[in-house]
């Protein structure tokens, strides 16, 4: 029994199973079959739109290739037509240049006419030239025997005559100018012209003492003696001068020639007494404490120098002229300030000029240079003129001007009328009442004391200072003294004047022998 149960369970299981796969197979038969129906209308659906799709694309390129051939039909066009306009502009230069190629022939055989022409009349005139060059020497040589005499020596002989009369003539000149200067009349007439400039021109200055001993209080002291004196050497390096100190080391004199070189020592020690604070700085470094002053003072040097030639109205100078000039405000004579002395000289002149109808400007220029020399006498051996007009020659200034300066003292010659003029006005300032001030004990004594020197020695007629004791002259007598021994005694006599006399800037010995003949006729 349950054998027979287990069958009829399989047999059981068996018939749903295939009753169950036939239904199975039923429904997935059914699923494919739909599956393919809905396939075939996707299809159907997708080749109708390609279909839409592709036939738009062919009416899109459709218009488009027409759009495009209507341009290049129109470009076309466009080309076609600028060609026509090249082709008929080729044909015009090509006729053009035919009918160029034409003139320029029909040019270049009238060129070839003319030159045909220009080389027979250049051989007829050179035959002309021979035949004229043939007679000239015939007619030369036939002159020259008729007056029997050469062209040559005839040429020496008027180039002879033509000097002896210019020499007459500027004998001539000068026996007229030396009797003008004889002459009263002249002699009033410069007095007049003086005079005039005198009273046109009026200024007002104060004579200058530059300080150079100073009493200095203990703590100035002890900022130059600190450090192994290093404020003090340093001053001494920058300013170029010698700051010499007291045994009692409350006084300091400071001892050199260089103006400039006072004042900046002197501006030094006056901030150190003024501003206590500063001997802190200039003990830090002092080179450079020092050096700032003097940077300082030369600023003021070219402000001043450009200054003047702004007062005189007169063109600037070469930059180391015009710190030249400026350099005059601490340069000294016998009190007088030489940077007023310059200014006040050149209005001087330039109211003689004026008078005289001579360049007022150049009259100016050439008077407040005259002294640049004196900014340089500390460092250059020589007369201040000499020197000046050394400089103003090496930097660019006209010769009129360079030999006023040179000629100032008369230690060149004069040789324009503004040389005199500046002489004139150099004498004028230096000399008005309250200009400078000097001893006059020590100033006559100085003058004996040239003299007698010059008059000490054998064969001396006399001994004259001139110039304010800037130059002794000696006259010689002829008989006793030759020409090379009046080289000697001149540099004998300087020589013995330095070495016996003290004396500001230098002293010109002019040793003079000379011969004179006179005879009177009746």
């Amino acid at each position: 029994m349950l054998i027979l149960a287990i069958v009829l369970g399989l047999l059981a299981a068996a018939t749903a199973f295939v009753v169950g796969r036939s239904r199975t197979q039923r429904e997935a038969s059914a699923i494919r079959a739909a599956a393919a129906a809905e396939r075939e209308a996707l299809l159907a659906g997708a080749r109708l739109d390609a279909a839409a799709v592709r036939s738009a694309a062919d009416t899109a390129v459709r218009q488009d290739s027409l759009a495009l051939r209507e341009v290049a039909l129109v470009e076309l066009e466009q080309a076609a037509t600028s060609t026509e306009a090249r082709v008929q502009a080729t044909a015009q230069a090509r006729a053009d240049v035919t009918a160029q190629l034409d003139g320029l022939a029909q040019r270049e055989a009238v060129l070839d006419s003319d030159e045909r022409d220009r080389r027979s009349r250049q051989d007829r005139s050179g035959g002309l030239v021979q035949d004229a060059e043939r007679r000239r020497r015939e007619l030369r040589a036939l002159l020259e025997e008729r007056a029997e005499t050469t062209g040559d020596a005839l040429v020496t002989a008027l180039g002879s005559a033509w000097t002896e009369s210019a020499r007459a003539e500027a004998s001539a000149q000068i026996r007229s100018i030396e009797q003008m200067a004889a002459d009263p009349a002249t002699d009033r007439e410069a007095k007049r012209v003086l005079e005039i400039a005198s009273a046109r021109y009026q200024n007002h200055f104060l004579t200058e003492r530059n300080q150079s001993t100073f009493r200095l209080e203990a703590p100035v002291m002890a900022a130059l003696t600190r450090d192994d004196g290093a404020l003090h050497a340093a001053l001494e390096e920058v300013a170029n001068v010698k700051l010499l100190m007291t045994e009692s080391e409350n006084m300091v004199r400071l001892d050199g020639l260089d103006s400039l070189g006072r004042e900046v020592a002197r501006r030094a020690l006056g901030k150190l007494a003024k501003k206590p604070e500063a001997a802190t700085e200039a003990a830090a470094a002092p080179r450079e404490w020092a050096q700032k002053i003097k940077d300082h003072l030369d600023g003021e040097v070219r402000t001043l120098g450009k200054k003047a030639f702004q007062v005189l109205d007169v063109a600037r100078a070469h930059p180391e002229i015009v710190w030249l000039v400026g350099a005059l405000n601490w340069r000294t004579s016998y009190t007088q300030n030489q940077w007023l002395h310059a200014v006040e000289s050149s209005f001087l002149a330039g109211l003689m000029a004026a008078e005289l109808g001579l360049d007022e400007k150049l009259a100016r220029r050439a008077t407040l240079m005259h002294d640049i020399g004196k900014a340089l006498t500390h460092k250059i051996e020589g007369s201040h003129a000499v020197i000046g007009a050394d400089i103003a020659r090496r930097l660019g200034e006209d010769e009129l001007i360079a030999n006023a300066i040179g000629a100032h003292h008369a230690d060149e010659p004069c040789n324009s009328p503004y040389a005199h003029l500046v002489a004139a006005a150099d004498a004028m300032s230096g000399a008005r009442p309250g200009a400078r001030r000097e001893a006059v004990d020590g100033f006559s004594g100085r003058v004996e004391d040239l003299e007698r020197i010059g008059a000490s020695y054998r064969g001396v007629e006399y001994a004259h200072a001139v110039h304010g004791g800037r130059e002794l002259r000696v006259y010689v007598r002829e008989r006793d003294v030759d020409d090379l021994a009046v080289v000697d005694l001149s540099a004998e006599i300087a020589a013995r004047i330095a070495d016996e006399m003290t004396f500001p800037g230098q002293i010109k010995v002019t040793v003079i022998r000379s011969f004179a003949a006179i005879a009177t006729a009746s």
